[in-house]
């Protein structure tokens, strides 16, 4: 089964732009990302799929793989669809590009869901350890049946806790997605739900069409950058991991 990972990189993100290209230590964020995803020694190929000559000549001139988008898109999932299109290939892991610190483990998780064929669509999970971060609509919460299917994602507060007395784990949604690569190009051959726009979410579109989301549960630590007051908290990880 041949596995390959793409990076979508949109150059100009609304809520922090340029954030790709933002230095952290010796090396930009996209960079970071892809170095990372390299090394897990998971994939059959690493490719960061840009709207932007910026990036395309950022990750060309270290010795990396990149290809431009021929289209304008609206989600991570269109702009890779377009590229793994014409690719021989089963499996296809789209890593966000401000995940800079992405790891072997979970990755490897993810990849191991579609050991179960009727998976078309996986994605990752993580237990909120600060509740403070619940109510934060940066960190995206998603709610799984017994199965570890999704059955929502959104921004608001999921569940909610009516009754004090019963005990609730929330689950942050890590936006690190598999996909067989039937599921992603029949994604781009849907519209974009209600839900979809509202929250700004595109995996609602995979819900809202019928097509099942198998969560996995990690416990790595993650940081990603969605806003400028990340890149705090980015370099102080950063500065952990060195040491």
């Amino acid at each position: 089964m041949k596995k390959i990972a793409m990076i979508p990189a949109r150059y100009a993100a609304t809520r922090f732009p340029y954030k790709l290209m933002h230095v952290l230590g010796n090396k930009t964020v996209i960079r970071h990302t892809y170095d990372n995803t390299v090394a897990t020694g998971l994939f059959d190929d690493v490719i960061v799929v840009t709207d932007h000559q910026n990036i395309f000549k950022e990750i060309n001139n270290h010795g990396g793989k990149a290809v431009m988008s021929q289209h304008t898109h609206e989600s991570g999932s269109d702009r890779i669809a377009e590229a793994a299109a014409a690719m021989d290939v089963d499996i296809i892991l789209n890593v966000q590009g401000d995940e800079p610190f992405v790891k072997k483990e979970p990755l490897q998780k993810l990849l191991q869901a579609f050991d179960d064929e009727k998976v078309q669509v996986a994605s990752l999970m993580k237990k909120f350890t600060n509740t403070d971060l619940i109510k934060n609509p940066n960190y995206v919460k998603v709610v799984v049946d017994i199965f570890n299917d999704a059955l929502y994602f959104s921004r608001s507060v999921i569940p909610y806790q009516r009754d004090e007395n019963v005990r609730i784990d929330y689950f942050e949604h890590i936006g690190v997605y598999a996909f067989r690569k039937k599921a992603l190009l029949d994604f781009t051959n849907w519209p974009a739900t209600q839900n979809e726009q509202a929250e700004k979410l595109e995996q609602l579109r995979y819900l809202c069409n019928g097509v099942k989301i198998r969560m996995v549960e990690t416990t790595e630590t993650t940081v990603k950058i969605d806003v400028p007051e990340d890149i705090i908290a980015a370099e102080k990880y950063l500065d952990e991991y060195k040491n």
